[in-house]
């Protein structure tokens, strides 16, 4: 299951974060990203609010993978998890109720 993950922030400036726990943290994101649990990762062009796309098998996973990042884990920011589902509305081009006659 695909979750995007939306960074919130704690009202702690990132400048603010030490450079061993953003150190620690893109050692983990490269790991994860390795290990194909991280699928993408970007920042909002307006804000570098960090966006995460995750390949997990459910929610927990996915709270569990946000739970372990070393900036989570300190407390400096939190992340909104989002769960998706696939697109059904395609099915209606096979269904025979929708074909026309």
């Amino acid at each position: 299951m695909k979750f995007i993950c939306v960074e919130k922030e704690l009202n702690i400036p990132k400048s603010k974060i030490p450079a061993d726990v953003m150190e620690s943290e893109a050692l983990k994101v490269y790991d994860l990203y390795s290990s194909g649990v991280l699928r993408e990762i970007y920042f909002k062009e307006e804000n570098n609010i960090a966006v995460l796309i995750l390949e997990c098998k459910d929610r927990n996973e996915a709270e569990s993978v946000i739970a372990a990042l070393p900036i989570v884990e300190k407390g400096y920011i939190g992340f909104d998890i989002i769960g998706l589902r696939p697109y059904p509305g395609f099915s209606r081009l096979f269904d025979n109720k929708y074909k026309a006659n």
